[in-house]
């Protein structure tokens, strides 16, 4: 009776078996996908992973299945491509908790230096979708607060903030726009966040977006809707922040509501 295949193997239990279709045979880049997993965890972080060629010797298959396989682990941000110096494993996801606490705390608590570059600081008219959440006239002015998000240096994401001028007339005096806003509300101007409502979808990064983030516009990202409010129940805060999907990965705590 004949060994089996390194695809049978495989097939057999672990990762393969969730890529298994009704007909029931492993697709090869599948296969191959599975098996360059294994070749991550034993190179290691930063690593450079082997050429193309190389690999499509390993695992005697052709240079379109090698590509299908290393394209699906860059998606999932388990490897990541340097361009013109190729393509390597990458770290793991950093995990932002879906909790009242801003982008600081969350890299923080991880050991990791948050870190934000100012696009756009500016004072504007809300405008009709703005004022709808925030609760205003359309002509109430906000400020409006966009920043490339970085992780030890690392851009990883875009972050637009719209606050209310009139709930926060001295903001421009008191706040650092490389430093945290949340910090700067709560500690310099009194504010307390008591509740916030938030959406989570998953999007393509705009042409623009992918440039101040420097990604690729065909990866995932992911979306996030905020509205903040204080004690009162009224909302003075709206926040839109886009995350790389190969990047961050997002976790909350439940409880069940007796």
């Amino acid at each position: 009776m004949p060994a089996p295949s390194r695809h049978d193997r495989l097939s057999a239990d672990g990762p393969v078996l969730d890529g298994i279709p009704e007909h029931g045979r492993v697709p090869r880049y599948y296969a191959v996908k599975v098996e360059l997993l294994a070749v991550i965890a034993e190179l290691g972080e930063g690593a450079a992973l082997p050429t193309e060629r190389e690999l499509c010797e390993r695992f005697e298959v052709s240079r379109a299945t090698v590509r299908q396989a290393v394209g699906e682990l860059v998606l999932e941000g388990k490897l990541s491509r340097r361009q013109g110096s190729g393509t390597y494993v990458a770290g793991p996801k950093l995990v932002q908790p879906l909790a009242l606490v801003s982008y600081t705390e969350g890299l923080r608590r991880q050991g990791i230096r948050p870190g934000r570059n100012v696009i756009t600081l500016e004072r504007r008219v809300a405008g009709r979708a703005l004022a709808a959440d925030l609760q205003v006239t359309s002509d109430a002015e906000v400020f409006h607060l966009e920043r490339v998000l970085l992780a030890d240096e690392e851009r990883v994401g875009l972050e637009s903030t719209y606050l209310l001028v009139d709930r926060f007339p001295r903001l421009l005096e008191v706040f650092d726009p490389e430093q945290s806003l949340y910090a700067c509300l709560s500690e310099r101007l009194g504010v307390v966040f008591d509740g916030a409502e938030e959406r989570v979808e998953t999007v393509l990064a705009t042409p623009r977006e992918a440039l101040l983030i420097g990604t690729n516009p065909a990866l995932p990202m992911l979306l996030m809707h905020r509205i903040s409010w204080g004690p009162d129940g009224v909302p003075f805060e709206r926040v839109r922040s886009l995350y790389r999907g190969d990047r961050l990965s997002f976790t909350t705590r439940l409880g069940r509501n007796d």
